[in-house]
């Protein structure tokens, strides 16, 4: 990784979630807090970061009180970082008992045009408007596209993304997202069947001219049509088209990556973060 797209992505990681949250800061840490209830910003905010300035002067007694504020919250304890950033916080973390993961990053090539990607007769690619009818199904999808590892197709359609869909309006979390899409802080593109059902989807949120791509997903019983590949190109290439220079993504597996690596995405450093907090997606 450049020193450069380092820069950039630690900028974004450090400025993104101030879209959706407050911040409150322990020393070096800083804890994202959540302006509302719901969750416009992938999984959270409710994580914590090392500032720009402190990353490595974090202590154990530092960790400790974030954590303390994140149960006070009800939030999980959930940290994320760039490694690259802040090399040495990931023994700190794990010497106060937080196991941590490692996700790889990948960034697209500024040079590279997004080659189109082939679709399934009948399937369009859209942009979600805050009030669009899929919005509730595009929502749902990723709850069902990540319930399981794995890529194969399963069973789960259109009636289980209903049923869910049904529960996200009910409990509130469609309305509390489409502020963020009518500020375009939020876009969600999704593959729609012929009968307008979401099939795969993902989303990205700019800021200062980056964003990261995520939450990209197919509908188990539509897998291996090609979806996640065409819906990743509408992102990047919809982000490109409204001023976004850097592009950038993390990816869960070797299969993903060789579909990212299709797109023109190249091996860009990695994040870094607690094992069991909830996926940003």
């Amino acid at each position: 990784m450049s020193d450069a797209l380092r820069d950039r992505i630690e900028r974004y990681y450090a400025t993104v979630p101030l879209l959706f949250a407050d911040a409150e800061d322990f020393g070096p840490l800083r804890l994202f807090v959540r302006k509302a209830p719901g969750a416009p910003y992938y999984g959270g905010p409710g994580h914590a970061r090392p500032t720009a300035e402190g990353a490595a002067a974090v202590t154990g007694a530092d960790i400790a009180r974030v954590r303390a504020r994140q149960r006070e919250l009800g939030v999980p304890e959930a940290f994320e970082w760039l490694a690259e950033a802040a090399p040495a916080l990931r023994s700190r973390i794990e010497d106060a008992g937080l196991p941590v993961a490692e996700r790889p990053l990948m960034a697209l090539d500024p040079r590279r045009a997004i080659p189109p990607q082939p679709l399934p007769e009948g399937v369009r690619l859209h942009v979600l408007s805050a009030d669009d009818p899929a919005l509730p199904m595009t929502l749902a999808l990723p709850r069902l596209a990540f319930a399981r590892a794995g890529t194969a197709p399963g069973s789960a359609g259109r009636a289980e993304l209903s049923a869910l869909a049904g529960e996200l309006t009910a409990d509130g979390t469609v309305d509390t997202i489409r502020p963020s899409l009518l500020a375009g802080h939020k876009t969600l593109v999704a593959a729609l069947g012929p009968d307008g059902t979401p099939l795969a989807a993902g989303h990205y949120h700019p800021a200062n001219g980056t964003t990261e791509i995520g939450g990209i997903g197919t509908l188990p019983s539509a897998r291996r049509q090609g979806l996640a590949a065409a819906v990743a190109a509408a992102l990047a290439t919809h982000a490109r088209d409204r001023g976004v220079r850097t592009v950038f993504l993390a990816h869960a597996g070797d299969t993903a990556a060789r579909i990212y690596a299709r797109l023109g995405f190249r091996p860009a450093g990695s994040t870094l973060l607690i094992a069991d907090q909830p996926a940003r997606s």
